[in-house]
């Protein structure tokens, strides 16, 4: 591959954030051209291609879906906010406008994308202490904020007609990595001995070591057979005081205070988030990619953190 024209091209809506520049740098190192649309870019920076979108308008943009080898929409406001009204209303709209854009997009392609995946949640599953939640599972929760969200994303993309497009839904669980999300915090709780169970502690986490999470997305885009929604989680899901106690053995902290439902609620409220993002059990399972062969890096908690910290 000499030159760009040359190189299947990726396209990742809102590829700026912790998952999209690992997602680009990773591709960009396979020799894809990759292309990031983002509501404040425009240029090239490391080898990436930076373009304007609003994420609900079509627009030039469209010119780079056209022809592109794969399509990853990780568009999102961050659910890291308290619930109200206008925070809920743009946590929805975010995932949906962009859904939609997209979907219009591929659809008036003169060469569609072979693969288009759209990023959902592993919180669409109802709350489980004694049961894996794979693929198969269809009683699934639908009083929750955050479930109905998730089942309006995905129907989302489905609603597309796009017969030459693979169409992938990833029901993304917390991804281990640093330089973002969860693992900043955990680690600087535990380093100052308060990496002890949150809440009750008996309540499941399910999670995914950065590598994995890359992994997984490229074993996706080269299987034809995978489509529709694919758990994107450890095979591992661990009680939250399992999780922490592994956290703190891996910081070489004999201790750390335990953090009671109460003291969650002052904090949450205080630093304008919600605790259902810690105290609700997910016990997910990633029965579709375990069936296709995928095999794990760091399938054990254990050794993720051993290698984070």
């Amino acid at each position: 591959m000499d030159n760009q024209s040359e190189k299947k091209r990726l396209v990742l809506a809102g590829g700026s954030g912790f998952l999209g520049q690992a997602l680009a740098q990773y591709f960009i190192a396979k020799g894809f051209d990759v292309v990031v649309l983002s509501r404040s870019g425009l240029g090239n920076k490391d080898g990436i291609r930076f373009l304007p979108w609003d994420a609900k308008t079509l627009g030039e943009w469209t010119e780079e879906i056209d022809g592109a080898y794969a399509v990853i929409n990780l568009t999102g406001r961050s659910v890291d906010c308290r619930y109200n009204e206008t925070n809920k209303a743009a946590i929805l709209s975010s995932r949906l406008d962009s859904t939609h854009v997209i979907g219009e997009a591929i659809t008036q392609c003169g060469t569609p994308p072979r693969i288009w995946m759209n990023a959902s949640s592993a919180t669409i599953y109802r709350e489980s202490f004694d049961t894996d939640m794979d693929e198969d599972v269809t009683d699934l929760d639908t009083h929750g904020f955050s479930e109905n969200v998730v089942l309006q994303w995905e129907a989302a993309q489905q609603q597309y007609p796009c017969p030459f497009t693979r169409k992938v839904a990833l029901r993304i669980s917390i991804v281990m990595g640093n330089g973002g999300g969860a693992m900043g915090p955990l680690k600087m709780l535990t380093g100052f001995f308060l990496g002890g169970r949150q809440g009750p502690g008996t309540q499941y986490m399910s999670w995914l070591h950065m590598d994995d999470f890359i992994n997984s997305v490229d074993f996706i885009m080269q299987h034809d057979t995978l489509d529709g929604a694919i758990n994107i989680c450890s095979p591992n899901p661990l009680p939250n005081a399992a999780c922490m106690a592994a956290l703190r053995r891996a910081m070489h902290r004999p201790f750390g205070l335990p953090h009671p439902r109460w003291a969650l609620e002052i904090g949450a409220f205080i630093i304008r988030t919600e605790t259902e993002l810690l105290l609700k059990s997910r016990r997910v399972v990633p029965k579709r990619l375990l069936d296709a062969g995928f095999e794990f890096q760091y399938p054990n908690i254990e050794e993720a953190f051993n290698d984070l910290v």
